[in-house]
């Protein structure tokens, strides 16, 4: 099997070319331009490096990991079955039992889950941070911390984290970090050049682009990767060939769709925060957002995410405005081609209750908006008519 390379290898590549042309596999028998898709589970033991899939080592699991390395700038990637797998396997990669890690509080609920629920009964202990404020994070910091872990952009609340000054401060403490660059993609935002060492995505959301399989991903140096990958085959975290292939396929339109949705979520955003009928926008893309600046160093686009509150807080009144929605689908996930808007007190973060939600200041009236790759001005006429009797 030939992978595609380049002509001049020191030329180096931009993300929309490395969308489509990094880790690629020719097919020499039919001379097809895609990966072809491996799927036996039974593979002759005497082949280099094949032992079984579950291992991370077939010619899917290598090229999407190549792709995802050269988009983050880092050493390897590794592919899993879904982000929570990505998660829960990077944190265990990093953190022995005794340790201890500084969270950002404001995290999705399903981390917020794994931390609360399952790191005590590995005698992991932890403390929650704002880490929009540095030196609270910087006070956190004990002499059994191993790493930091930090959401930036946040879900659902859209805070920004100063990445560099966060790894400034773990690598002066010798601790590891670890990022979930879900909301950002590797379009946007690069973690790595900002010096982190780990990142995590749900490649369910941007990566696949299009709501039709899960899976989770990995990027950083060889030996933290190499760290992930034992772990994720004992637990069997591996994604299976024809997921890996989908998001492959995926990958290729990667920049041009990210680059739709900045466009059309930076209009929405404009249009949401000058309506009546909207309390408060959360868009890093917007002037008034707390966390703007940063965002513009660190970002290379603010991304197709946001949320905001109805300035209605009766059930009645939102249950109407998503009812009255004609393209915008009312769903769980996000970074579709289609727009998807969903309520993280019934969804992302419903796991943690109301109490938790409540400190997190994540109202029942705050929606949170996906932005596809429609039309702008369809998207916008239909938030208008479904936001006129609210």
């Amino acid at each position: 099997m030939k992978q595609s390379n380049t002509r001049n290898s020191d030329y180096t590549y931009s993300p929309s070319t490395s969308c489509v042309h990094a880790g690629t596999l020719r097919d020499p028998i039919s001379g097809g331009v895609n990966t072809p898709i491996f799927p036996s589970s039974a593979i002759d033991y005497r082949t280099k490096d094949i032992r079984y899939p579950r291992n991370f080592n077939t010619p899917n699991n290598d090229a999407v990991a190549k792709k995802l390395a050269t988009l983050e700038g880092t050493e390897k990637a590794l592919l899993l079955s879904s982000g929570m797998a990505a998660i829960a396997i990077g944190i265990m990669a990093l953190v022995k039992p005794g340790e201890h890690i500084v969270f950002q509080k404001d995290l999705y609920g399903g981390t917020l889950a794994l931390i609360e629920q399952e790191l005590p009964k590995r005698n992991i202990s932890y403390t929650f941070v704002d880490a929009t404020k540095i030196n609270e994070l910087k006070e956190a910091i004990i002499e059994h911390t191993a790493l930091i872990y930090i959401e930036t952009p946040s879900n659902p609340l859209l805070n920004i984290i100063d990445i560099k000054s966060v790894t400034h401060i773990a690598k002066h403490c010798n601790i590891k970090t670890m990022i979930d660059n879900t909301f950002a993609s590797p379009i946007n935002q690069n973690p790595a050049q900002l010096g982190c060492d780990l990142i995590m995505h749900s490649a369910t959301k941007y990566l696949g682009g299009h709501s039709d399989f899960c899976a989770g991903a990995l990027a950083g140096s060889s030996d933290i990767i190499e760290q992930c990958r034992l772990l994720g085959t004992m637990y069997g975290c591996s994604l299976n060939a024809s997921d890996l292939a989908l998001l492959e396929r995926s990958m290729k339109t990667l920049a041009i769709r990210v680059e739709k949705q900045n466009h059309n979520a930076m209009e929405i955003a404009h249009y949401l925060q000058d309506h009546p009928a909207i309390s408060t926008v959360y868009f890093p893309g917007l002037i008034t957002h707390p966390g703007h600046i940063i965002a513009k160093e660190q970002m290379h686009g603010f991304g197709g995410m946001m949320s905001f509150e109805l300035k209605n807080e009766d059930k009645s009144a939102i249950s109407r405005f998503l009812d009255s929605l004609n393209i915008i689908i009312p769903a769980g996930s996000l970074g579709g081609v289609e727009s998807l808007i969903t309520s993280p007190a019934l969804t992302s973060h419903k796991l943690i209750g109301e109490h938790g939600r409540q400190s997190y200041g994540i109202k029942d009236n705050l929606l949170r908006l996906s932005v596809g790759i429609e039309n702008t001005e369809d998207l916008i006429n239909d938030l208008s008519f479904a936001l006129k009797d609210i």
